[in-house]
């Protein structure tokens, strides 16, 4: 199945452990298969199986996190 990628600005990440959080989560859902997080440039990486969630699920699990993603 081909894997899809996108990159979500985040706001609110301000340390490792900031991304740490926002990896955990994501990669937490079914269907995601990596992702990355850079607190300085506000945005988090993420590569996923575009069948079994998309960018609305990404963007809400990050909120839920308690960070938050670029409208």
């Amino acid at each position: 199945m081909a894997q899809t990628q996108t990159t979500l600005e985040v706001t609110g990440m301000s340390c490792n452990g900031c991304e740490a959080t926002v990896i955990e989560a994501v990669e937490a859902l079914d269907g995601v298969a990596s992702a990355t997080a850079n607190h300085e440039a506000d945005e988090v990486r993420v590569e996923y199986d575009g069948t079994t969630v998309d960018e609305s699920t990404l963007a809400e699990t990050i909120e839920n996190a308690g960070y938050e993603p670029a409208a």
